[in-house]
Protein backbone atom coordinates (compact mmCIF):
# COMPACT_ATOMS: atom_id res chain seq x y z
CA UNK A 1 0.00 0.00 0.00
CA UNK A 2 1.66 3.23 -0.13
CA UNK A 3 1.05 6.40 1.42
CA UNK A 4 -1.49 8.40 1.43
CA UNK A 5 0.11 12.05 1.95
CA UNK A 6 3.42 13.34 -0.24
CA UNK A 7 5.71 14.10 2.47
CA UNK A 8 8.63 16.20 1.75
CA UNK A 9 11.80 13.57 1.26
CA UNK A 10 14.45 12.92 3.84
CA UNK A 11 16.49 11.41 1.43
CA UNK A 12 17.28 12.70 -1.85
CA UNK A 13 18.01 10.02 -4.49
CA UNK A 14 15.63 7.96 -5.65
CA UNK A 15 17.86 4.91 -4.76
CA UNK A 16 18.13 6.11 -1.31
CA UNK A 17 13.90 6.56 -1.40
CA UNK A 18 12.69 3.19 -2.19
CA UNK A 19 15.76 1.38 -1.21
CA UNK A 20 15.17 -1.47 2.23
CA UNK A 21 16.98 -1.28 5.67
CA UNK A 22 20.49 -2.76 5.52
CA UNK A 23 22.87 -3.94 7.25
CA UNK A 24 24.14 -0.42 8.29
CA UNK A 25 21.13 1.13 8.61
CA UNK A 26 20.35 -1.79 11.50
CA UNK A 27 23.36 -1.04 13.26
CA UNK A 28 22.46 2.79 13.31
CA UNK A 29 19.03 2.31 14.22
CA UNK A 30 20.45 -0.14 17.06
CA UNK A 31 23.34 1.81 18.46
CA UNK A 32 20.91 4.96 18.62
CA UNK A 33 18.33 2.88 20.49
CA UNK A 34 20.53 1.69 22.71
CA UNK A 35 22.12 5.12 23.41
CA UNK A 36 18.47 6.34 23.75
CA UNK A 37 17.27 3.74 26.10
CA UNK A 38 20.37 4.09 28.65
CA UNK A 39 20.24 7.67 28.49
CA UNK A 40 16.47 8.28 29.13
CA UNK A 41 16.56 5.54 31.75
CA UNK A 42 20.07 8.10 33.49
CA UNK A 43 17.44 11.02 33.20
CA UNK A 44 14.61 9.17 35.07
CA UNK A 45 16.30 6.76 37.72
CA UNK A 46 16.40 9.74 39.73
CA UNK A 47 12.74 9.43 40.74
CA UNK A 48 12.76 6.34 41.29
CA UNK A 49 15.10 6.72 44.37
CA UNK A 50 13.86 10.36 45.43
CA UNK A 51 12.87 9.36 48.68
CA UNK A 52 16.32 8.07 49.84
CA UNK A 53 17.98 10.64 47.51
CA UNK A 54 16.12 13.21 49.62
CA UNK A 55 16.69 11.34 53.06
CA UNK A 56 20.79 11.40 52.12
CA UNK A 57 21.21 14.99 50.63
CA UNK A 58 19.01 17.51 53.33
CA UNK A 59 19.41 18.27 56.99
CA UNK A 60 17.74 15.21 58.89
CA UNK A 61 15.72 17.97 61.05
CA UNK A 62 14.32 19.44 57.93
CA UNK A 63 10.21 18.74 57.83
CA UNK A 64 9.73 15.91 55.48
CA UNK A 65 7.23 17.78 53.25
CA UNK A 66 10.63 19.97 52.38
CA UNK A 67 12.71 17.40 52.50
CA UNK A 68 10.25 15.81 49.11
CA UNK A 69 9.97 19.17 47.89
CA UNK A 70 13.46 20.43 47.44
CA UNK A 71 14.56 16.62 46.02
CA UNK A 72 11.41 17.23 43.38
CA UNK A 73 12.42 20.28 42.79
CA UNK A 74 16.10 19.48 41.73
CA UNK A 75 14.56 16.65 39.89
CA UNK A 76 12.48 19.38 37.91
CA UNK A 77 15.43 21.61 37.39
CA UNK A 78 16.61 18.54 34.77
CA UNK A 79 13.46 19.63 32.83
CA UNK A 80 14.25 23.47 32.97
CA UNK A 81 17.65 22.72 31.75
CA UNK A 82 16.57 20.80 28.65
CA UNK A 83 15.83 23.90 26.29
CA UNK A 84 18.88 25.22 26.84
CA UNK A 85 20.74 22.46 26.37
CA UNK A 86 18.89 20.88 23.48
CA UNK A 87 18.87 24.41 21.07
CA UNK A 88 22.71 24.70 22.21
CA UNK A 89 23.21 20.82 21.12
CA UNK A 90 21.08 21.58 17.88
CA UNK A 91 22.54 24.74 17.00
CA UNK A 92 26.08 23.35 16.57
CA UNK A 93 24.76 19.95 15.14
CA UNK A 94 23.22 22.45 12.53
CA UNK A 95 26.92 23.56 11.97
CA UNK A 96 29.46 20.96 12.44
CA UNK A 97 27.55 17.77 12.71
CA UNK A 98 24.81 15.58 13.62
CA UNK A 99 27.32 12.49 14.80
CA UNK A 100 29.37 14.92 17.37
CA UNK A 101 26.72 16.39 18.54
CA UNK A 102 25.00 13.24 18.64
CA UNK A 103 28.08 11.46 20.57
CA UNK A 104 28.27 14.78 22.91
CA UNK A 105 24.72 14.07 24.24
CA UNK A 106 25.55 10.58 25.75
CA UNK A 107 28.61 11.70 27.00
CA UNK A 108 26.80 14.86 29.10
CA UNK A 109 24.29 12.38 30.70
CA UNK A 110 26.93 9.33 31.72
CA UNK A 111 29.30 11.66 33.36
CA UNK A 112 26.34 13.58 36.09
CA UNK A 113 25.03 10.28 36.42
CA UNK A 114 28.12 8.09 37.20
CA UNK A 115 29.35 11.22 39.95
CA UNK A 116 25.89 11.48 41.41
CA UNK A 117 26.47 7.64 42.16
CA UNK A 118 29.70 8.54 43.69
CA UNK A 119 28.44 12.22 45.77
CA UNK A 120 28.90 12.26 49.08
CA UNK A 121 26.11 12.96 51.39
CA UNK A 122 24.89 15.76 53.65
CA UNK A 123 26.38 14.08 56.59
CA UNK A 124 29.53 14.18 54.89
CA UNK A 125 29.56 17.41 53.34
CA UNK A 126 27.12 19.72 54.00
CA UNK A 127 25.21 22.21 52.16
CA UNK A 128 27.64 21.42 49.31
CA UNK A 129 26.18 17.82 48.66
CA UNK A 130 22.58 18.89 47.39
CA UNK A 131 24.37 21.62 45.51
CA UNK A 132 26.26 19.31 43.20
CA UNK A 133 23.50 17.05 43.05
CA UNK A 134 21.36 19.97 41.06
CA UNK A 135 24.77 20.82 39.26
CA UNK A 136 24.78 16.99 38.02
CA UNK A 137 20.77 16.80 37.07
CA UNK A 138 21.24 20.41 35.25
CA UNK A 139 23.91 18.77 33.22
CA UNK A 140 21.85 15.33 32.85
CA UNK A 141 18.76 17.76 31.48
CA UNK A 142 20.83 19.70 28.75
CA UNK A 143 21.71 16.48 27.53
CA UNK A 144 18.32 14.59 27.50
CA UNK A 145 17.65 18.18 25.35
CA UNK A 146 19.79 17.48 22.46
CA UNK A 147 19.37 13.47 22.86
CA UNK A 148 15.83 13.00 21.78
CA UNK A 149 15.79 15.47 19.09
CA UNK A 150 19.40 14.55 17.93
CA UNK A 151 18.96 11.12 17.89
CA UNK A 152 15.64 11.59 15.56
CA UNK A 153 17.18 13.96 13.30
CA UNK A 154 20.22 11.53 13.08
CA UNK A 155 18.09 8.35 12.11
CA UNK A 156 15.45 10.12 10.32
CA UNK A 157 18.70 11.36 7.85
CA UNK A 158 20.00 7.68 7.33
CA UNK A 159 16.83 5.66 7.11
CA UNK A 160 15.12 5.19 3.18
CA UNK A 161 12.42 7.15 2.80
CA UNK A 162 10.30 4.25 2.56
CA UNK A 163 11.02 2.91 6.06
CA UNK A 164 11.15 6.36 7.39
CA UNK A 165 8.52 6.05 9.81
CA UNK A 166 9.07 2.34 10.98
CA UNK A 167 13.02 3.70 11.76
CA UNK A 168 12.15 6.51 13.60
CA UNK A 169 9.42 4.71 15.81
CA UNK A 170 12.02 2.50 16.32
CA UNK A 171 13.96 4.45 18.03
CA UNK A 172 11.43 5.91 20.07
CA UNK A 173 10.31 2.85 21.52
CA UNK A 174 14.43 2.27 22.42
CA UNK A 175 13.93 5.96 24.11
CA UNK A 176 10.59 5.37 25.91
CA UNK A 177 12.24 1.37 26.89
CA UNK A 178 14.67 3.66 29.46
CA UNK A 179 11.54 4.38 31.40
CA UNK A 180 10.92 0.30 31.79
CA UNK A 181 14.74 -0.60 32.24
CA UNK A 182 14.53 1.85 34.98
CA UNK A 183 11.28 1.02 36.88
CA UNK A 184 12.68 -2.73 36.40
CA UNK A 185 16.46 -2.12 37.86
CA UNK A 186 14.17 -0.18 41.01
CA UNK A 187 12.24 -3.23 41.60
CA UNK A 188 15.16 -5.71 41.37
CA UNK A 189 17.44 -3.52 43.95
CA UNK A 190 14.12 -3.32 46.67
CA UNK A 191 14.05 -6.93 46.04
CA UNK A 192 17.47 -7.74 46.22
CA UNK A 193 18.50 -5.40 49.13
CA UNK A 194 17.07 -4.57 52.40
CA UNK A 195 15.63 -1.07 52.67
CA UNK A 196 18.62 -0.08 55.65
CA UNK A 197 20.95 -1.77 52.57
CA UNK A 198 19.62 0.67 49.44
CA UNK A 199 19.88 3.60 52.13
CA UNK A 200 23.36 2.82 53.26
CA UNK A 201 24.85 2.06 49.79
CA UNK A 202 23.02 0.37 47.25
CA UNK A 203 20.89 3.29 46.07
CA UNK A 204 24.15 4.06 44.66
CA UNK A 205 24.49 1.54 42.01
CA UNK A 206 21.69 2.31 39.25
CA UNK A 207 23.86 5.34 38.97
CA UNK A 208 27.00 3.53 38.86
CA UNK A 209 25.68 1.00 36.33
CA UNK A 210 24.56 3.71 34.26
CA UNK A 211 27.23 6.15 33.92
CA UNK A 212 29.37 3.38 33.02
CA UNK A 213 27.47 1.93 30.31
CA UNK A 214 26.47 5.49 29.33
CA UNK A 215 30.42 5.43 29.05
CA UNK A 216 30.35 2.73 26.87
CA UNK A 217 27.57 3.88 24.56
CA UNK A 218 29.62 6.64 23.81
CA UNK A 219 32.51 4.51 22.69
CA UNK A 220 29.85 2.92 20.83
CA UNK A 221 29.12 5.64 18.87
CA UNK A 222 32.32 6.34 17.28
CA UNK A 223 31.26 3.94 14.95
CA UNK A 224 28.23 5.15 13.50
CA UNK A 225 28.65 7.54 10.35
CA UNK A 226 27.72 11.45 9.74
CA UNK A 227 24.23 11.53 8.06
CA UNK A 228 23.67 11.85 4.62
CA UNK A 229 22.15 14.70 4.13
CA UNK A 230 24.44 16.63 6.06
CA UNK A 231 27.37 15.79 4.39
CA UNK A 232 25.59 16.80 1.13
CA UNK A 233 24.95 19.92 2.66
CA UNK A 234 28.40 20.18 3.45
CA UNK A 235 29.70 19.58 0.19
CA UNK A 236 27.42 21.97 -1.27
CA UNK A 237 28.34 24.19 1.35
CA UNK A 238 24.85 24.84 2.10
CA UNK A 239 24.80 24.68 6.15
CA UNK A 240 23.32 27.26 7.28
CA UNK A 241 26.20 30.09 8.06
CA UNK A 242 23.07 32.41 10.06
CA UNK A 243 22.28 31.51 13.38
CA UNK A 244 19.98 28.64 12.95
CA UNK A 245 17.36 29.64 15.63
CA UNK A 246 17.15 32.94 14.07
CA UNK A 247 16.30 31.70 10.71
CA UNK A 248 13.68 29.57 12.78
CA UNK A 249 12.13 32.15 14.18
CA UNK A 250 11.96 34.19 11.35
CA UNK A 251 11.28 31.62 8.96
CA UNK A 252 9.37 28.52 10.34
CA UNK A 253 7.34 29.67 12.73
CA UNK A 254 4.24 27.25 11.87
CA UNK A 255 6.76 24.74 11.96
CA UNK A 256 7.46 25.18 15.49
CA UNK A 257 4.11 25.61 16.18
CA UNK A 258 2.61 22.02 14.91
CA UNK A 259 6.12 20.38 16.91
CA UNK A 260 4.70 22.43 20.06
CA UNK A 261 0.88 21.50 19.69
CA UNK A 262 1.87 17.95 19.17
CA UNK A 263 4.58 17.82 21.73
CA UNK A 264 1.40 18.87 24.23
CA UNK A 265 -0.13 15.81 22.66
CA UNK A 266 3.08 13.70 23.38
CA UNK A 267 4.37 14.91 26.95
CA UNK A 268 0.08 14.80 28.19
CA UNK A 269 0.06 11.22 26.95
CA UNK A 270 3.71 9.79 29.17
CA UNK A 271 3.29 11.97 31.86
CA UNK A 272 -0.18 11.49 32.57
CA UNK A 273 -0.81 8.00 31.69
CA UNK A 274 2.52 6.20 32.30
CA UNK A 275 3.78 8.61 34.96
CA UNK A 276 0.91 9.89 37.03
CA UNK A 277 -1.20 7.20 36.69
CA UNK A 278 0.29 4.49 39.31
CA UNK A 279 -0.02 7.06 42.20
CA UNK A 280 -3.37 7.92 40.83
CA UNK A 281 -4.49 4.60 41.29
CA UNK A 282 -3.25 3.77 44.60
CA UNK A 283 -4.67 7.32 45.97
CA UNK A 284 -8.18 7.74 44.21
CA UNK A 285 -9.10 4.15 43.82
CA UNK A 286 -6.95 2.27 47.08
CA UNK A 287 -5.22 -0.40 44.25
CA UNK A 288 -2.40 -1.71 45.92
CA UNK A 289 1.05 -0.49 44.95
CA UNK A 290 2.22 -3.53 43.38
CA UNK A 291 -0.94 -4.16 41.26
CA UNK A 292 -0.72 -0.82 39.80
CA UNK A 293 3.04 -1.31 39.21
CA UNK A 294 2.12 -4.49 37.72
CA UNK A 295 -0.54 -2.64 35.46
CA UNK A 296 1.77 0.09 35.03
CA UNK A 297 4.76 -2.33 34.05
CA UNK A 298 2.76 -3.89 31.08
CA UNK A 299 1.51 -0.63 29.68
CA UNK A 300 5.01 0.59 29.25
CA UNK A 301 5.69 -2.73 27.66
CA UNK A 302 2.40 -1.87 25.25
CA UNK A 303 3.88 1.88 24.83
CA UNK A 304 7.03 0.65 23.59
CA UNK A 305 5.68 -1.63 21.22
CA UNK A 306 3.09 1.34 20.01
CA UNK A 307 5.92 3.19 19.18
CA UNK A 308 7.24 0.59 16.49
CA UNK A 309 3.69 -0.08 15.26
CA UNK A 310 2.28 3.71 14.73
CA UNK A 311 5.47 4.60 13.11
CA UNK A 312 5.63 1.57 10.68
CA UNK A 313 1.76 1.77 10.29
CA UNK A 314 2.37 5.60 8.64
CA UNK A 315 4.80 3.78 6.04
CA UNK A 316 1.78 1.54 4.79
CA UNK A 317 -1.13 4.21 5.15
CA UNK A 318 0.15 7.93 5.54
CA UNK A 319 0.88 10.14 8.40
CA UNK A 320 -2.68 11.68 8.46
CA UNK A 321 -4.60 8.47 8.73
CA UNK A 322 -2.47 7.41 11.80
CA UNK A 323 -2.39 9.98 13.43
CA UNK A 324 -6.36 9.63 13.58
CA UNK A 325 -6.35 6.35 14.28
CA UNK A 326 -3.46 6.50 16.95
CA UNK A 327 -4.60 9.31 18.73
CA UNK A 328 -8.77 8.77 18.04
CA UNK A 329 -7.81 5.35 19.87
CA UNK A 330 -6.16 6.97 22.73
CA UNK A 331 -8.97 9.14 23.22
CA UNK A 332 -11.50 6.16 23.51
CA UNK A 333 -9.12 3.52 25.08
CA UNK A 334 -8.53 6.94 27.82
CA UNK A 335 -12.36 6.64 28.70
CA UNK A 336 -12.00 2.82 27.99
CA UNK A 337 -9.43 2.65 31.05
CA UNK A 338 -10.49 5.18 33.39
CA UNK A 339 -13.83 4.97 33.52
CA UNK A 340 -13.46 0.99 34.83
CA UNK A 341 -11.81 1.70 37.77
CA UNK A 342 -10.78 -0.12 39.61
CA UNK A 343 -11.83 -2.98 38.36
CA UNK A 344 -10.40 -6.58 38.78
CA UNK A 345 -6.95 -6.93 38.66
CA UNK A 346 -7.24 -8.17 35.13
CA UNK A 347 -9.55 -5.83 33.56
CA UNK A 348 -6.95 -3.32 34.99
CA UNK A 349 -3.65 -5.00 33.27
CA UNK A 350 -5.88 -5.53 30.30
CA UNK A 351 -7.28 -1.63 29.73
CA UNK A 352 -3.93 -0.07 31.01
CA UNK A 353 -2.29 -1.88 28.63
CA UNK A 354 -4.86 -0.95 25.96
CA UNK A 355 -4.33 2.61 26.16
CA UNK A 356 -0.87 2.06 26.58
CA UNK A 357 -0.34 0.81 23.02
CA UNK A 358 -2.39 4.21 21.66
CA UNK A 359 -0.13 6.13 23.78
CA UNK A 360 2.64 4.46 21.40
CA UNK A 361 0.87 7.20 18.54
CA UNK A 362 3.71 9.58 20.15
CA UNK A 363 6.30 8.40 17.68
CA UNK A 364 4.57 10.42 15.23
CA UNK A 365 5.92 13.57 17.05
CA UNK A 366 9.51 12.91 15.25
CA UNK A 367 8.20 11.71 12.36
CA UNK A 368 6.47 14.46 11.60
CA UNK A 369 8.35 17.32 13.59
CA UNK A 370 11.71 15.70 11.61
CA UNK A 371 10.43 16.86 8.06
CA UNK A 372 8.40 19.65 8.93
CA UNK A 373 12.00 21.72 8.99
CA UNK A 374 14.71 22.10 6.20
CA UNK A 375 17.75 19.90 6.52
CA UNK A 376 19.83 23.30 7.03
CA UNK A 377 17.97 24.20 10.52
CA UNK A 378 16.00 20.37 10.70
CA UNK A 379 17.84 19.86 14.10
CA UNK A 380 17.31 23.36 15.59
CA UNK A 381 13.98 23.79 14.85
CA UNK A 382 12.83 20.40 16.26
CA UNK A 383 14.81 20.76 19.28
CA UNK A 384 13.64 24.39 20.27
CA UNK A 385 10.11 23.78 19.69
CA UNK A 386 10.25 19.91 21.08
CA UNK A 387 12.20 21.01 24.41
CA UNK A 388 10.26 24.92 25.06
CA UNK A 389 6.66 22.72 24.57
CA UNK A 390 8.07 19.76 26.77
CA UNK A 391 9.34 22.52 29.60
CA UNK A 392 6.04 24.27 29.29
CA UNK A 393 3.47 21.50 28.80
CA UNK A 394 5.57 18.87 30.79
CA UNK A 395 5.84 20.98 33.76
CA UNK A 396 2.38 22.57 34.26
CA UNK A 397 0.49 19.31 33.02
CA UNK A 398 0.62 17.36 36.42
CA UNK A 399 -0.25 20.05 38.54
CA UNK A 400 -3.48 21.16 36.18
CA UNK A 401 -4.13 17.58 36.48
CA UNK A 402 -4.11 17.41 40.13
CA UNK A 403 -5.97 20.34 40.56
CA UNK A 404 -8.46 19.53 37.93
CA UNK A 405 -8.94 16.12 40.16
CA UNK A 406 -9.84 17.73 42.87
CA UNK A 407 -13.78 18.74 41.69
CA UNK A 408 -13.44 15.71 39.16
CA UNK A 409 -11.49 12.69 39.84
CA UNK A 410 -11.90 11.25 36.31
CA UNK A 411 -10.15 14.50 35.12
CA UNK A 412 -7.08 12.60 33.64
CA UNK A 413 -9.42 10.94 31.06
CA UNK A 414 -10.96 14.13 29.86
CA UNK A 415 -7.25 15.73 29.98
CA UNK A 416 -5.66 13.05 27.65
CA UNK A 417 -8.87 12.40 25.80
CA UNK A 418 -8.40 15.92 24.55
CA UNK A 419 -5.04 15.79 23.60
CA UNK A 420 -6.16 13.24 21.95
CA UNK A 421 -8.52 14.97 19.69
CA UNK A 422 -6.10 17.39 19.22
CA UNK A 423 -3.82 14.80 17.97
CA UNK A 424 -6.33 13.91 15.54
CA UNK A 425 -7.35 17.89 14.05
CA UNK A 426 -3.24 18.05 13.57
CA UNK A 427 -3.60 15.36 10.97
CA UNK A 428 -5.26 17.25 9.12
CA UNK A 429 -2.92 19.94 8.99
CA UNK A 430 -1.02 20.12 5.56
CA UNK A 431 2.72 21.07 7.20
CA UNK A 432 2.15 17.95 9.14
CA UNK A 433 1.62 15.55 6.53
CA UNK A 434 3.35 16.84 3.88
CA UNK A 435 6.02 18.25 5.48
CA UNK A 436 8.61 21.39 4.66
CA UNK A 437 8.38 21.51 0.46
CA UNK A 438 11.21 23.51 -0.89
CA UNK A 439 9.56 27.14 -3.04
CA UNK A 440 9.79 27.12 -6.55
CA UNK A 441 11.42 30.13 -8.02
CA UNK A 442 8.78 31.78 -10.34
CA UNK A 443 10.18 31.70 -13.83
CA UNK A 444 10.91 34.81 -15.50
Amino acid sequence: MTTLDTAAPITTSAAAKNRSLNREDYKTLGLSALGGTLEFYDFVVFVFFANVIGSLFFPAEMPEWMRQLQTLGIFAAGYLARPIGGILIAHFGDILGRKKMFTLSVFLMAVPTLVIGLLPTYASIGIAAPILLLLMRVMQGAAIGGEMPGAWVFVAEHAPQKRYGFAIGALTSGITGGIFLGSIIGVWLNSTYSQVEVHDWAWRIPFILGGVFGLVSVYLRKFLHETPIFQEMQARKAVDRELPIKTILRDHREASIVVALMTWVLSTAIVVVILFTPAYLQKVFHIAPADALKANAVATVTLTIGCVFWGWLSDKIGTRLSMIIGWGGMTATAYLFYLNLPGTEASLVCTYATVGFFVGAISLLPVVGVRAFPPEVRFTGLSFSYNMAYAVFGGLTPMLVSVWQQVDVMAPAHYVAAMGVLGVVMGFWPLACKGWQASVPLSR
